[in-house]
């Protein structure tokens, strides 16, 4: 045993992740690298890491590790979540990501691919990983490893350009916001494939100190200026990326946010096109309007968990085409079971120009008949479980369901709440059928949450 100390609050439900360097430094990340290796008994790995200031350092010191177990080391780069997962899948090789995706600047982490398309989650693997790095217990290692680099960017250009039919896409005008992330330089090579499109990027260039606005567009205040960009140029749509680039958000003509359910929605019956009769995947928190329009479109819409552990396991299982999280996640089939946030950016356009309408247009008819919360997220003093029971017992004459948190549905409203998985927070998604009964029931429900 070391004198080393775990902060055991970084290993999280879908990675490890912390604020460097004081919860998560080189030490840690060395025994990471051997801890993983140790895990799942491997002789290959792909690792990539994005623009992180504090990347470089990390990177180096979870290879050590790694080789230091006899693991061959495949560098992928600098590169996105998705260009990660196409490494992965095209080399059939486990995988360790240095990102803190959508944190601030001062963090950084590991997302881990077991095999594709799972990752290593709380319940399966990351406190399997914890438990190796307290204890000491590395496996014997006899061998060195090495370290040869890849560059598979080509391929993932054709892989996600193979998505869509690019004669089809119109000539529209396009604004995307990377954030400083690591979408910008992937998406431009992208679009020089599709020179129809008019294309304008804000903060393109990956900049770990993220001297722009935040990496995550669900806040308000990091899609501001891309909103009023989108107005003032005549844009036809504007499109947000999260930091690692594995979550997408599109801002309509009228530089309106579009929610994740409607584009769930958009998107699920828009792959029926493509492969009629399917499975769509959706999460608990969305609107009625996603499995209703699955339902129109001829589909079969399934409601699961929360998280991408569940998401990706339901949808093997089923043999669904897509799946899509409020939070921004899209899942593919023909992209490994895997989330990206290019693929659905490119579906976006490829629908517009097919159906020759405008995304306001389409919206407008949702934006009538569902009316949403959004996710409304209240910190708590006490047992998150116990506020979940005693909503359930005032609203016991609803249908209720225990999925994820609770969820309870009546003729003309609904409502989920869950805890978060990192957070002593929870999270309320309502939905009815008129504003006045939206907020009235809204208001209502926080009153019991925050008392």
């Amino acid at each position: 045993m070391s004198d080393f100390k775990v902060d055991a609050s970084v290993f999280k439900a879908y990675d490890i992740r912390g604020t460097y360097p004081d919860q998560i430094n080189e030490e840690l990340a060395y025994r990471v690298g051997r801890a993983f290796a140790t895990f799942l008994k491997i002789d290959k790995v792909v690792v990539g890491r994005d623009m992180r200031l504090s990347g470089p350092k990390m990177f180096d010191a979870l290879t050590k590790g790694l080789m230091d177990q006899g693991v061959d080391v495949i560098d992928v780069g600098m590169v996105s979540t998705d260009q990660y997962y196409f490494a992965c899948a095209k080399l059939g090789q486990p995988g360790v990501m240095v990102t803190a995706s959508h944190n601030p600047a001062n963090y950084n982490g590991f997302k881990m691919v077991k095999n594709m398309p799972y990752l290593l989650s709380g319940d399966e693997g990351i406190q399997d990983i914890r438990q190796i790095v307290e204890n000491d217990s590395y496996a014997e290692s006899t061998k060195k490893g090495s370290m040869t680099s890849r560059d598979l960017s080509e391929g993932f250009v054709e892989q996600v350009l193979g998505m869509v039919d690019i004669e089809k896409i119109a000539p529209l005008k396009v604004i995307a916001d990377t954030c400083n992330g690591m979408v910008g330089p992937i998406l431009q090579r992208i679009f020089e494939h599709i020179p129809q499109v008019e294309f304008t990027g804000m903060y393109l260039e990956p900049d770990g100190s993220i001297p722009n606005h935040g990496l995550d567009p669900l806040q308000p205040e990091n899609r501001e200026e891309l909103e009023k960009k989108v107005v003032e140029t005549g844009a036809d749509v504007g499109f947000a990326f999260d930091g690692d680039g594995d979550r997408f958000f599109t801002i309509d003509d009228r530089g309106k946010f579009v929610a994740g359910d409607y584009m769930t929605a958009f998107l699920g019956q828009y792959m029926l096109e493509k492969y009629p009769d399917s499975k769509i995947l959706y999460d608990v928190r969305a609107s009625w309007a996603v499995p209703d329009l699955i339902t129109k479109a001829g589909g079969t819409p399934l409601m699961e968990r929360v998280g991408h552990s569940f998401i990706k396991k339901r949808m093997a299982d089923e043999g669904a085409v897509f799946a899509g999280e409020v939070s921004g996640h899209y899942y593919f089939k023909d992209f490994f079971g895997a989330d990206s946030g290019v693929i659905p950016a490119l579906l976006v356009l490829e629908m517009l120009s097919t159906k020759k309408i405008k995304l306001s247009e389409l919206l407008k008819p949702l934006e009538a008949e569902y009316i949403i919360s959004g996710e409304i997220n209240s910190r708590i003093e006490g047992d998150a479980k116990e506020k979940m029971q005693e909503l359930a017992e005032i609203f016991r004459d609803g249908k209720m369901e225990w999925l994820d948190g609770v969820s309870v549905t009546y003729p003309d409203w609904h409502f989920n709440v869950r805890s978060s998985n990192t957070e002593p927070l929870l999270r309320l998604n309502l939905e009815a059928k008129s504003s006045e009964k939206m907020i009235e029931k809204r208001d209502h429900l926080l009153g019991i949450i925050r008392a």
